[in-house]
């Protein structure tokens, strides 16, 4: 009996029958009325099969009391409820009823019998598929033994060959080497040769240019001699057709300022864009990258000034002593500058330009990064700020500084700026002026505090740059031979 009822205890039943009430209660409303009756029948039967555990529970109990031990109790309790649930259960339960629940009971147990069916075939394929995946498997390990097997052969041969060409590797490596060296040396005598080259260039330069300073002297020597010099002169001058006729950088200074301001208008809508977002691969800071620009840009316009006046001393020594049209020198100077723009060294204003942006403490710029990036850039726009200078009169930039106050004349705010802010914390691009007038307006970035920010930055130590050897090289390379050895075939 005592193992009987600690079964009863183990399984604990009540607790599956009080869950399942509860399972019952929270889904009657929702199910339909079949899974209701389904619900109810399964708790009847667990009920029953309690009720039976009990009773085999009872049975063993009243066994080991004897044959009077708990008589009373089971006259006084178990019988009249007995009577009870039995005269209900006859009461309440019709005879249709009782068939109805046979006929359920019966077609429950038909579906019961298919579902196994239909279980076990599913579990015989699954062993067939099974069966058939482990003779699969089997002849995969094989193959993986076999291709082992292989791989160690060939892993020994590799070894083997490894071992006989090592001797091979060492002996090619030492050829390659030999070969850089070789490279090397030959690279060196290439530099020298074009430095050779270079100086023969000079040279012959230096020999057309005598050789045309001579001739011309020889002429002056000869017109000095003869007995009339003075009236061919005298007809030259007085020709009415060559002292009316305007020079070429007259005629087209007009085209020239068109196409100039249209094509630095072009420069402020494409290149600074390209530049701006190749400079964007390597620094992340936008204000950073808007400063380099602009002053990219002043800076070309400083160094193409400068270029362009010691670019005008040196044409106009050179045609001063042979200068004899009916223009003066100064518009003969600016006219052979209009015609002959393509002598102007502009890769040693980019040099230059490169130089000063290295020294200027307004940027912070990653040592990691050359300002050889932008070099297009700066060439582009030292051209242009070359030719402006052979205009009548001469584009140049607005002056231009952090802090200042801003101008609706001559900047227009950036849009991400704030609109109430009086001062300018940084420029975006410069203004063309063409002398106190404004032809194409400059962008600007307001925000408040920008004296202070200007302040800061400019008192910011300035950051040491080392060029790269790299960079030398292309600079020293780049440097064309001086203008002032003129081709006398152009003057």
């Amino acid at each position: 009996m005592a193992d009987t009822l600690r079964r009863l205890v183990n399984t604990s039943s009540y607790s599956v029958l009080q869950q399942k009430l509860e399972a019952w209660y929270k889904d009657y409303h929702v199910i339909s009325c079949d899974q209701n009756l389904n619900r109810c029948c399964e708790l009847v039967e667990l009920t029953s099969k309690i009720q039976g555990q009990l009773f085999n529970i009872l049975n063993l109990t009243a066994q080991e009391g004897g044959h009077y031990a708990g008589l009373d109790t089971l006259k006084s309790r178990l019988l009249p409820w007995l009577s009870t649930c039995f005269t209900m259960a006859t009461s309440s339960v019709s005879p249709d009823t009782s068939l109805s629940l046979i006929q359920e009971n019966v077609e429950k147990e038909r579906k019961i019998r298919e579902l196994s069916l239909s279980h076990e075939n599913d579990i015989q394929k699954i062993e067939d598929e099974l069966c058939s995946t482990r003779i699969k498997l089997d002849s995969v390990k094989h193959e993986l033994a076999d291709v082992k097997i292989e791989l160690d052969s060939t892993k020994n041969k590799s070894a083997t060959t490894l071992l006989a060409t090592e001797d091979e590797i060492l002996h090619l490596k030492a050829e390659l080497r030999a070969a850089y060296e070789q490279m090397e040396v030959y690279k060196r005598k290439l530099d020298v040769l074009e430095d050779y080259e270079r100086q023969v260039r000079l040279l012959r330069d230096e020999v057309t240019f005598l050789t045309a300073e001579k001739t011309m002297l020889q002429e002056r020597l000869v017109r000095s001699r003869s007995p009339s010099p003075l009236p061919p002169r005298r007809s030259r001058t007085s020709s009415p057709l060559r002292s009316e006729s305007p020079t070429r950088a007259q005629l087209t200074n007009s085209s020239r300022h068109a196409r100039l301001v249209s094509r630095f208008s072009d420069l402020y809508a494409t290149e600074r864009l390209e530049a701006q977002s190749l400079l964007r691969r390597y620094i992340d800071d936008l204000e950073t990258v808007q400063r380099i620009i602009f002053i990219a840009a002043v800076e070309s316009f400083q160094a193409a000034k400068l270029a362009y006046r010691q670019f005008k001393l040196r044409v106009r020594k050179t045609l001063s002593p042979t200068h004899i049209g009916p223009e003066t020198l100064e518009d003969a100077v600016v006219d052979y500058i209009v015609r002959n723009l393509d002598l102007y060294d502009v890769q040693t204003s980019v040099n230059d330009v490169i130089n000063s942006m290295n020294v200027n403490p307004r940027i912070s710029f990653p040592p990691e990064v050359d300002f050889v990036l932008i070099s297009s850039f700066i060439r582009e726009m030292c051209r242009i700020a070359f030719a402006m200078q052979t205009l009548d009169p001469p584009l140049d930039l607005a002056f231009s500084s952090d802090g200042e106050l801003y101008s609706d004349v001559k900047y227009r705010r950036s849009y991400d700026s704030e609109f109430t802010a009086p001062l300018v914390a940084y420029h975006v691009w410069p203004a063309l002026m063409e002398g106190d007038s404004v032809i194409v307006k400059g962008e600007a970035v307001t925000r408040r505090g920008a004296l202070w920010r200007s302040r800061s930055r400019s008192s910011s130590p300035v950051r040491s740059r080392s060029g790269s050897p790299t960079r030398t090289l292309m600079t020293s390379r780049s440097r064309s031979p001086s203008p002032g050895r003129l081709s006398t075939s152009r003057l």
